[in-house]
């Protein structure tokens, strides 16, 4: 059977303050009416029955998670009791995934990514579904090819192609870090190369075994909480192995290392929402190029994106490209071209003993 599972421990901190330790960016309305970790569940319901969606949480973000996801089993979110990076997050829900279906096949995803159209995005997760149901040692990814020469994401070279479909399958070359802006040019020229975008494909039986071989430590703690869950002392056994396990992604852990490793062309839009400048390009703006959420006046100003809560009111006045966000206890004002500096806010305040801010 299928299983969808969806990485949402992140802190996003580029979106402070909306977004905070215990309600990071997923758990946010940043483009459409609902939460970006909603969106993500909506985009499965076609494909994979509720009781086989799975949410890998932090255990500061449990509640509000489980809040904002009440068709979501409430035994299926499971929290991380510390953040270890996707390696030991994908481990986690597998030995979840193995104890229901022996056979189980995972679709992985983060929960804070827009993708569009959801119709192209089902046509290719169930492509995906299909290679792993042929041959469950294949650990399938996905591609997006790039549209400008993006030096924030690391990218898939592609290989020989393995199917000329649509969208086409290749095995995957080589893994790139992410490039500085010259390489980052050169990867859009050659053609073959693709944002990683961070979703995949594979058993749940064959992704344990990889670890198993590649981080023998880490697979030794995750056996240990499966134990646990069969003793009937799992959160005790989770609280004291996770903290322990290395904190690793799971493209270091396993995709680089591994040898059967493909990548569908991704045939959907898709956007990684990472900073307040993604605002903007997902949900447009006014004549002014302004992007608006919440109560606004604007004279002379252009190229803002504004934000603000409940009925508070902003008032701008001869501005231009600014971020500014409202909240009932913080106010971001901020240069747009700054945007991915924002996380030093926090830094500063962290130093500074503000952590009620954080």
């Amino acid at each position: 059977m299928l299983h969808a599972v969806i990485m949402a421990g992140g802190s996003g901190t580029r979106f402070w303050p909306q977004s905070r330790q215990q309600t990071p960016k997923q758990l946010l309305r940043l483009a459409g009416d609902r939460t970006m970790i909603q969106q993500t569940v909506d985009r499965c319901r076609a494909w994979v029955p509720r009781e086989n969606v799975w949410i890998v949480t932090n255990h500061l973000q449990l509640p509000r998670t489980t809040a904002q996801l009440p068709e979501v089993p409430a035994r299926n979110i499971l929290a991380e009791p510390a953040a270890r990076n996707t390696a030991p997050c994908v481990g986690l829900a597998a030995i979840q995934v193995l104890r229901e279906d022996p056979e189980g096949i995972m679709f992985v995803m983060p929960a804070d990514h827009v993708i569009r159209p959801e119709s192209a995005f089902a046509d290719a997760a169930r492509q995906a579904v299909e290679i792993v149901q042929r041959d469950p040692q294949q650990l399938v990814l996905f591609g997006v090819t790039p549209t400008f020469p993006a030096t924030g994401y690391g990218y898939i070279e592609r290989g020989r192609m393995l199917s000329d479909g649509s969208p086409p399958v290749f095995e995957v070359a080589a893994f790139r870090e992410k490039p500085c802006q010259a390489t980052a040019e050169e990867y859009l020229r050659a053609g073959r190369f693709y944002w990683n975008c961070g979703i995949f494909c594979w058993n749940a039986r064959t992704i344990l075994d990889l670890l198993a071989s590649f981080e023998p430590e880490l697979h030794e703690r995750l056996l240990r909480i499966a134990a646990g869950q069969i003793a009937g002392n799992s959160e005790e056994v989770l609280q004291r192995e996770f903290p322990q396990m290395k904190s690793i992604s799971i493209d270091y852990a396993v995709l680089e290392r591994a040898s059967r490793v493909t990548v569908i062309e991704a045939p959907f839009a898709w956007d990684d929402v990472g900073s307040w400048l993604a605002v903007p390009r997902l949900n447009g703006t006014d004549a002014d190029g302004n992007a608006v959420d919440g109560r606004f006046c604007g004279v002379d100003t252009q190229g803002c994106i504004v934000r603000s809560s409940g009925d508070h009111l902003v008032a701008t006045l001869g501005v231009r490209n600014l971020i500014i966000v409202h909240t009932p206890d913080a106010t971001l004002v901020a240069d747009a071209g700054q945007s991915e500096q924002i996380s030093e806010i926090l830094s500063r305040l962290n130093d500074q003993g503000l952590t009620a801010w954080l």
